[in-house]
């Protein structure tokens, strides 16, 4: 069933490229990043809670969030900073994609 989330730290085209790269290589099936709303929303087909725990741990791991989860400052600037390092991860595969 598709299932969409809310996760932070999510700001650009970077972003979504490296998170949907991620997700597709994991395995996940009819990934989307929505980067019209905020908080942004990221949306997979995940069949059961196995699949949903990779989903959340995969964006996190790359500095993504859940929207409402608790961190603490220091585990907050170290997702802040992942996602900024996966950001320009995305950048750059998306720029050198296009040359």
């Amino acid at each position: 069933m598709e299932q969409s989330f809310e996760f932070a730290n999510i700001r650009c085209g970077g972003c979504s490229a490296t998170i949907t790269k991620a997700l597709k290589e994991a395995g996940f099936e009819g990934v989307s990043v929505d980067l019209s709303c905020e908080p942004r929303k990221v949306t997979a087909v995940i069949s059961d809670e196995a699949q949903l725990a990779q989903f959340k741990s995969i964006l996190r791991n790359l500095g993504y969030p859940l929207v409402g989860e608790e961190e603490g400052v220091i585990d907050n600037a170290a997702l802040k900073l992942k996602s900024f390092v996966s950001c320009a991860v995305g950048k750059f595969s998306t720029d050198k994609e296009s040359d």
